[in-house]
């Protein structure tokens, strides 16, 4: 498709056309073993995803609670979560991004779903994965610390007192706005081809997207800007507050993920002038 062309001793930008959008509805992926193997290592993703996370969060609780022996300086921080969530993407988005794309987020999904990346029926069966999989990490988590799970919140997500729920939306529509974002860029084909001379290793910047969004907002609602990993705390947590918050940790990362596929398809890579171009040609002829 594309290569690089050497003229005068510079390497020019590789020839580049865009790929076709996904079909809507792709039935003919149902009867493939890649699109199977590829719902599971979302599922597979995802679970390992929360059972670190979710560890991470509850061992810091247990190890700052005064009422334990603990000490209000111990433990990760707040830093080390951010580390954790941020890590654990770059490691699981990069252990299966050429199987799957390394969505690992039903928020991602839904926005390149929104850009055509994927199928309306790889998008449901991702989102079926990634929930189930949120599912099964909390539950070892709960298996293995049974003592502590409970006591430390499980991990569950709700928004923190003194905050709106106005605050806590706002911050999970930018915070997932800023994931999504980041994913588009990192991984655009038309960028690698044009600054092929610039090697771009996509799961770093996306981790590090994890890890900045973390640190800005989980004094306000523990960051979600995941629904698969919001969900799964909550169904094995199971207790009212973060039921009672839950709808704050779908509707804002849809909305953000929509805003960033919107933004970067349309303005950023020009769709809609290119729609608008393409329509006058025909309109001509």
């Amino acid at each position: 498709m594309g290569k690089d062309i050497e003229v005068g001793g510079e390497v020019q930008a590789k020839d580049y056309h865009d790929p076709p959008p996904a079909p809507l509805v792709d039935a003919e992926e149902l009867t493939k073993w890649s699109f199977y193997r590829a719902v599971i290592a979302e599922f597979i993703a995802t679970l390992l995803f929360l059972y670190i996370t979710v560890l991470t969060v509850i061992g810091y609780k247990s190890q700052v609670d005064t009422t334990k022996g603990g000490d209000d300086c111990g433990g990760v921080g707040i830093l080390g979560i951010a580390w954790a969530f941020g890590g654990m993407i770059f490691i699981l988005v990069y252990c299966t991004a050429g199987i799957s794309g390394g969505h690992i987020n039903p928020a991602v999904t839904f926005g390149l779903f929104l850009a055509r990346k994927v199928s309306l029926v790889r998008a449901i069966l991702y989102m079926t994965a990634q929930c189930l999989g949120a599912i099964c990490g909390c539950g070892l988590v709960k298996a293995f610390q049974k003592s502590y799970y409970h006591q430390y919140g499980g991990g569950a997500n709700s928004l923190a007192d003194g905050y709106t729920t106005g605050t806590g939306l706002g911050a999970e529509i930018i915070g997932t706005f800023v994931l999504v974002y980041t994913v588009f860029s990192a991984t655009d084909p038309k960028r690698s081809a044009r600054d092929s001379h610039v090697p771009v290793l996509a799961p770093l910047p996306i981790g590090f997207a994890v890890f900045m969004v973390h640190l800005a907002t989980i004094p306000i609602t523990g960051t979600g800007i995941n629904p698969a990993r919001s969900f799964g705390a909550a169904v094995i947590f199971n207790q009212d507050k973060p039921w009672d918050d839950h709808w704050i940790f779908w509707v804002g990362p849809f909305i953000g993920a929509a805003i960033a596929a919107i933004y970067y398809q349309f303005i950023l890579r020009a769709g809609a002038v290119k729609a608008l171009g393409s329509f006058r040609s025909s309109s001509a002829m």
